[in-house]
């Protein structure tokens, strides 16, 4: 097949959909698929063979916000760019709408490239729609519903007005929960995202296929040269969100410095979140806590590999890469039982209630005690990994929903 895979921000560093857009296409490829990536910037990282068609934007969030204001009137020749720069602007993520309305035009103007499906990763736009209208089959991508992030951050924001610009900011929700109602053939990451979207967006189960990701158990791999450090523990997200639990660790961390020598190491972007780092300093562990970023992914496998717990703190996750990458390294892992973690880490890790700061303590406590039982839940958890979540099965899954999505469309037109 001729596959068009469209996502609006694609970076590896960016989060698990930069990874997934990767290896997606990567193991398509090497089912014998033509595969192009139509990426707005941060572009992905792409192998040979791969070809990749690339949508700038005015990239607004990647420049001071003092200079957003004064950008070049010239840059604002095109709909899309205006639309942007005026979302921006008035507190609204528009990369999403933007990336959409520029994705219709490059497929609307594209004379001698056509492709058999079209497969948005999580974009949502109006503009999905109007390239389904063009004569394409298309299948969606949805990771987890992002509405679960919305309720968190403004949970957690302090302050009236941060309520208020966060309800802004998350708007675009609206959109993609109209785009995605139109859509026949949608793909999520578990059951449990599936669960979610379908109660979350109003969607009929029935047009929701799982397909689990996949780790590439040949570089995510345990190493007979490298030991495991008895008193580090880590964390991978990709941003300090309220999703993503971080306070609980930080806490946990404190409770576990009375018994035991540990340090903590987050791979994720350091933190401007200034609740952050006053807890830090409030909790007395700043000097135990060290925040390292856009680390290639050799360097994220040796920190899998230094690590002797890795914890996983989410309140949600539509899938838990981390997790996955962890076991699949032979790390031990303690995770929360939020979203889809208990479906990736079954038996082969600890699992505690969510936002729970004791119960993280103490699990992490009972396995810092325990070199056996962190022998036995790093084997348990490789086997789990290798047998169950791998690439090439989620390639070929993907390939199968295709497959039903251009047939879908196929009878509609003849019966249409």
């Amino acid at each position: 097949m001729r596959v068009c895979l469209l996502s609006y921000r694609s970076y590896r560093y960016s989060g698990g959909q930069g990874i997934y857009l990767r290896y997606l296409s990567r193991s398509l490829r090497d089912l014998g698929h033509e595969v192009d990536v139509v990426s707005g910037p941060p572009y992905p990282d792409l192998d040979k063979g791969i070809r990749l068609i690339k949508l700038p934007s005015l990239d607004l969030y990647s420049i001071p916000p003092d200079q957003r204001l004064l950008i070049n009137p010239n840059k604002l020749n095109t709909l899309p760019n205006l639309v942007e720069w005026l979302g921006v602007m008035s507190g609204y993520f528009a990369e999403p709408l933007t990336f959409g309305m520029r994705a219709y035009g490059l497929i609307n103007n594209s004379i001698n490239k056509k492709y058999d499906i079209v497969h948005d990763n999580q974009t949502m736009a109006y503009g999905v729609l109007k390239i389904r209208k063009l004569g394409y089959p298309v299948v969606e991508t949805i990771h987890h519903p992002v509405t679960i992030d919305r309720d968190l951050a403004v949970k957690s924001a302090i302050s009236f007005k941060d309520k208020l610009g966060l309800r802004r900011w998350f708007s675009f929700i609206n959109m993609q929960i109209k785009v995605a109602r139109r859509l026949s053939h949608i793909i999520t990451v578990s059951q449990t995202a599936r669960q979610h979207i379908a109660k979350n967006f109003g969607i009929p189960k029935d047009r929701l296929r799982v397909v689990y990701n996949g780790v590439d158990a040949d570089i995510f791999s345990p190493s007979p040269k490298v030991n495991h450090l008895e008193n580090r523990l880590l964390v991978v997200i990709s941003r300090d969100t309220a999703v993503k639990g971080l306070r609980y660790m930080l806490e946990a961390l404190a409770m576990l410095r009375q018994k035991h020598n540990l340090e903590l190491v987050v791979v994720a972007k350091e933190t401007d979140n200034s609740t952050t780092h006053e807890l830090i300093s409030d909790l007395g562990i700043k000097d135990y806590v060290k925040f390292i970023d856009e680390i290639d992914t050799a360097e994220l496998v040796n920190q899998y590999r230094l690590a002797s717990i890795v914890a996983i703190p989410s309140i949600y996750e539509g899938f838990g890469l981390p997790a996955a990458e962890a076991m699949a390294c032979g790390t031990p892992v303690v995770s929360t039982t939020a979203g889809a973690l208990p479906e990736i880490v079954g038996d082969a890790g600890i699992l505690v209630p969510p936002a729970d700061t004791k119960a993280l303590a103490e699990a992490i406590s009972t396995l810092a005690a325990s070199p056996t039982k962190r022998k036995h839940l790093s084997e348990m958890g490789r086997k789990r990994i290798v047998q169950m979540f791998n690439w090439r099965n989620t390639a070929q899954r993907t390939a199968d929903v295709y497959a039903e999505a251009i047939e879908f469309h196929n009878y509609s037109k003849r019966k249409g």
